[in-house]
């Protein structure tokens, strides 16, 4: 599926208003459930194979929280969303402060304001979002994106000692 999109409206990340960008791409979304947790996560990947991930999540506690893909979309809450399995980790290690990684469902972390709100715009690689080839994420059992209750250190094995799975969404082709 080709879409084009095309943002004009700035997003704030750590008070700095950064411009979202008319991308040209493959698109996939997700809506995060949790307890009392809601939002949207929307990747764009363009045609210069960077993928864009926008993130919106409300009803987190304040500072940073892990936010990984993960293998499987799937997204139990009565299993604390092990239903998703790992990261989407290809064979490499855990985090970008790692010689053998980042894996491609290594993600920045998410930076929650004192009102519970998370709003991220950044780009990753390490993936497709098509449904063709070894790097897709959209395989035959999907993929799934992680809030984690704490920060990801970058390096720890084998989730960055981020902590519980706290939202989960299940990514699907979008319009």
């Amino acid at each position: 599926m080709r879409l084009t999109r095309f943002a004009c409206a700035a997003v704030m990340t750590a008070g700095l208003p950064v411009l979202a960008m008319a991308v040209d791409g493959d698109k996939v979304l997700g809506d995060f459930q949790g307890e009392g947790i809601n939002g949207t996560v929307e990747m764009v990947e363009t045609a210069s194979g960077i993928v864009v991930v926008d993130v919106r999540a409300e009803g987190l506690s304040e500072g940073q929280h892990g936010f990984h893909v993960h293998e499987v979309g799937a997204c139990d809450s009565a299993d604390g969303f092990k239903s998703a399995k790992g990261h989407l980790a290809r064979g490499l290690e855990h985090g970008v402060m790692s010689a053998g990684g980042p894996h491609p469902g290594d993600m920045p972390n998410l930076h929650v304001r004192s009102d519970g709100v998370a709003d991220a715009e950044f780009f990753v690689r390490g993936f497709t979002l098509g449904t063709e080839g070894n790097q897709r994420i959209l395989d035959e059992d999907g993929s799934a994106v992680i809030i984690h209750s704490g920060a990801d250190d970058y390096g720890t094995q084998p989730s960055g000692d981020s902590g519980e799975r706290v939202a989960c969404a299940v990514l699907e082709t979008g319009g």
